[in-house]
């Protein structure tokens, strides 16, 4: 397999805009109750002292995707140039098999019953551009590039990558780092 793209997902500078969302869904036109990225928030403590924490999570193009492997019509493909996961609309026949299988909960259905996910913005990708929702986070909490450049677009902070079955190609900030 050739190079893999992945993302540095910064919790710490994720200020919930939600602007990554919103780019997504304009630049892929995803129907009304579907979202291929999504910000989970966690928060902490008691009135007036509570911390928020948001993560902007979407497919992590996994280099040992469980939808992959799982799905029965063969609609989801890895792409062996640059490790892109992107499915194959027509093929897919809506059984959900994918959506039970993935560990992050990607998958996505819509009014078709057909998946639907973060294709990494592939198009762009290929014409060497950034996917949307990086080129819009102006927190600079999202960074994309290969497994390889990711620690040293990261500067200082001490970064680890996401642990899973799948190998997510996901890299986040280590705690206290």
């Amino acid at each position: 397999m050739g190079k893999q793209y992945g993302f540095l997902i910064d919790s710490e500078r994720c200020v919930d805009c939600r602007a990554c969302v919103t780019a997504c869904k304009a630049s892929h036109n995803v129907e009304l109750g579907v979202s291929y990225r999504r910000i989970e928030t966690t928060w902490k403590g008691k009135f007036p002292e509570v911390t928020f924490t948001s993560l902007s999570m979407a497919c992590n193009h996994c280099e040992e995707a469980a939808c992959v492997k799982v799905c029965p019509a063969h609609a989801i493909t890895k792409r062996s140039e640059d490790g892109i996961v992107v499915v194959d609309h027509a093929k897919c026949i809506g059984c959900g098999a994918c959506g039970k299988a993935c560990p992050y909960h990607a998958p996505q259905y819509g009014k078709d019953k057909k998946m639907q996910k973060c294709d990494l913005c592939v198009d762009r990708v290929s014409e060497g551009k950034k996917p949307v929702c990086v080129v819009t986070c102006s927190a600079s909490a999202l960074t994309f590039g290969t497994l390889e450049e990711l620690p040293a677009l990261a500067g200082k902070k001490k970064i680890a990558r996401l642990a899973g079955a799948t190998r997510p190609s996901v890299f986040v900030p280590v705690s206290g780092a």
